[in-house]
């Protein structure tokens, strides 16, 4: 007898399973299906098909009103990631109570958000025969990634018990006495699920990144741990972005969980990834927030396109509104001392000959004082979060600093072709129930001054409501002024969203460092925007440079003193993202600003296509010794880009395969910096005579 192909089996078994799931069915689920650009999806009484030009996935529908994965098929590559359907549906609310449900599904398409990618959106809504509150699953999938973003709404009556499932005590590991024991091989439990997967490569490796905010107090912002699964025990992880890859092929599925970092969930989960490695089997958990899924190929690389790509589809690159040079009258330390109508029109006249695109005012423009404020540690006392409450004209504009309001500050920047930016504190009072104020006072100044640049700061987000209402807050910001407000969410202190939790809204500020304190190291803010950009789109990163002749005398003699770096050089570490002068651009050296001045030119001409791509970390990782830097790769027949920086490497030479780019991307031609490139072949070899200088190359 002739053996029976496994594939064959396995299609036996749906069709045994499709059968049984049609039996007692409270209803009949009409057949359709519904295409947009390169976008699809259909559906049966039995199955669920989403799919675009990059993947294939594939559900069965149960008479529960759940899913179970059958397929997920890389459709470049022809890979299939699922071997065989689980015994545990996914999406499930822990505690779901057993009863049949009537199913519906819906689909709209389009522009799904104010500032993102037109996608086509399939909405799943399942309600219990008995009564019960329905449980709603929406899908969206974008013609540019390369898998599903899932929203599950479990529905109040489940929510509560998922809540009190939260906080039970994982089990605890089995213990190791010596005694040989049979090998298990039932499933994981069955609690909370977003997925769950049986994986078919029998050799993958399991990535667990691990980031941190609050950066006022960490520096080292990812790292990551790993573990080959094939004689590994069970495990289970917290965090927002997991990799399972396949060694041998360096083909892989990337989970994200879009939320704020576990620390600063309003909705805590005790694991996000529960692995039953003997079984293949890995379960992504912890509800309340979307989720995606995407398979990629090219290892390392191919996961930061592929996580790149679905954040440029939630946030499309606007070149009115993203990649801006903003300056912050904060990083010189006068804190708000400064800070009035003089001083504001001196900044922007400065900042327009030396090519600042934003110029924003941080605390101190506000009537009222905050606890950061110079007045506060003069024996006023401040008021940080709860700022209504200390009056209804807290953010009136200072009548001493601005006697004539904001006005005639934003009349000379836009007479200066400068956009004004400002810094605010959403309120936190009562779990921020004066959202719709802030909104309200935010929409005056947009309409009244043209502030498009909020920096928000002092936020708490870590109470459900808290987060309700500043999503509220943020969203009605977005959408009234039709995504040309962009706001800087600031992740240096507090329970915030985080790189994650608002990947649509606007560029995340990342760091507060001084050459006061000193703890302004170029070469380490250079080597966060590195690491960072391995899992975030620079586009979406806020990073900075300082006036590097303040406090040379704290650096002593220190090779890598700010002091150390050309002005322009400091310029390129954070051109590939969005640069912060973090000074007062009027307290500059006159040399400072027409050293980066020149530069800020050049790249002004190439941004728009410079961002266009895609922007991949390359080299090393820095550390003060390295080659490193960051290729920006065509997405479509535009210039390719290098931006190549030699640290204190003793090899004033550096080669690299030009493998990420289109081969028809072979003549190199040099925009800034000091040094000379060439191409033989594949290879671009590359000349830095000095230590601490870059490169900026363009490959046509």
């Amino acid at each position: 007898m002739l053996p029976i192909p496994p594939s064959l089996t396995q299609h036996c078994f749906f069709i045994l399973l499709s059968s049984l799931l049609l039996l007692g069915r409270p209803c009949t689920l009409q057949a359709e299906k519904v295409d947009f650009k390169q976008c699809h999806a259909s559906w049966s009484e039995t199955e669920l098909v989403l799919s675009n030009a990059h993947f294939e996935r594939r559900w069965l529908l149960g008479d529960n009103g759940l899913l179970t994965a059958t397929s997920f098929r890389n459709l470049k590559t022809g890979t299939e990631w699922i071997r065989e359907p689980t015994k545990t549906p996914a999406p499930i609310p822990a505690n779901l109570a057993k009863e049949k449900r009537a199913l519906s599904i819906t689909s709209r398409s389009g522009q799904l958000t104010t500032t993102g990618e037109e996608g086509l959106e399939i909405t799943l809504t399942s309600k219990g025969i008995s009564g019960t509150e329905s449980m709603i699953c929406k899908f969206r999938v974008y013609p540019n990634a390369s898998g599903v973003e899932t929203t599950f709404a479990p529905g109040s009556h489940t929510a509560f018990s998922l809540k009190a499932s939260l906080y039970q005590k994982s089990s605890s590991a089995p213990s190791v006495t010596g005694l040989e024991a049979s090998l298990q091989k039932t499933e994981g439990s069955a609690g909370d699920a977003l997925e769950n997967l049986m994986l078919s490569p029998r050799h993958l490796r399991l990535i667990q990144v691990i980031f941190r905010d609050q950066t006022d107090a960490n520096n080292e912002l990812v790292q990551e741990n790993e573990w080959m699964l094939l004689n590994e025990n069970n495990l289970k992880l917290s965090g927002n972005l997991f990799a399972v890859e396949d060694p041998l092929t360096g083909e892989g599925l990337v989970f994200l969980k879009l939320a704020p970092l576990p620390h600063a969930r309003s909705f805590p989960s005790e694991e996000d990834c529960i692995v039953n490695a003997s079984h293949r089997q890995v379960s992504f958990t912890g509800q309340g927030y979307p989720f995606v899924l995407l398979t990629y190929s090219g290892g390392r690389t191919g996961r930061t396109a592929v996580l790149h790509d679905l954040q440029r589809e939630l946030r499309t690159y606007d070149p009115n509104r993203d990649g801006m040079f903003l300056s912050n009258t904060w990083g010189d330390r006068s804190q708000d001392g400064k800070v009035s109508e003089a001083f504001l029109l001196k900044e922007i006249d400065a900042g327009s000959k030396m090519g600042v695109d934003v110029v924003q005012i941080d605390d101190g423009w506000q009537k009222g004082v905050s606890g950061n404020s110079s007045l506060a540690k003069n024996g006023k006392k401040g008021t940080w979060g709860n700022f209504w409450d200390a009056g209804n004209d807290f953010w009136d504009a200072n009548p001493t600093r601005f006697p004539h309001g904001l006005n005639p500050v934003a009349k000379a920047a836009r007479d200066h072709g400068i956009k004004l930016g400002l810094w605010y504190g959403p309120d936190t009072t009562h779990d921020g129930i004066n959202w719709n104020r802030d909104a309200e006072l935010l929409m005056k100044l947009h309409h009244d001054n043209g502030i498009n640049y909020f920096k928000f700061d002092a936020i708490d987000i870590s109470r459900p409501d808290s987060e309700k209402n500043f999503r509220r807050l943020v969203d009605q910001l977005i959408d009234q002024s039709r995504g040309e407000i962009a706001i800087d969410f600031d992740v240096t202190a507090g329970a915030r969203a985080g790189y994650f939790g608002m990947p649509a809204q606007g560029p995340i500020f990342v760091e507060n460092r001084y050459t006061d304190f000193p703890n302004y190291w170029p070469h380490l803010t250079l080597r966060n925007l590195w690491m960072l950009s391995q899992y975030i789109d620079p586009i979406r990163l806020r990073m900075e440079i300082l006036n590097n002749t303040r406090n040379t005398e704290k650096y002593g003699d220190d090779p890598l003193a700010p002091a150390k770096y050309a002005p322009d050089a400091l310029f390129a570490s954070v051109m590939f993202a969005n640069p912060l002068g973090w000074f007062e651009i009027s307290n500059l050296p006159e040399n400072y600003r027409e050293s980066v001045s020149k530069l800020v030119a050049i790249w002004k001409k190439e941004r728009s296509q410079l961002f266009s791509g895609q922007i991949l970390p390359i080299g090393e990782a820095p550390d003060g010794n390295a080659w490193t830097g960051f290729a920006s790769v065509p997405r479509n027949d535009g210039p390719g880009y290098l931006l190549l920086f030699r640290e204190l490497n003793p090899s004033p030479t550096w080669s690299i395969d030009l493998n990420l780019f289109p081969a028809s991307k072979r003549k190199v031609s040099v925009l800034a910096g000091k040094g000379a490139a060439h191409i033989d072949g594949n290879k671009l070899t590359v000349s830095i005579p000095e230590k601490l200088q870059y490169l900026l190359l363009k490959l046509e």
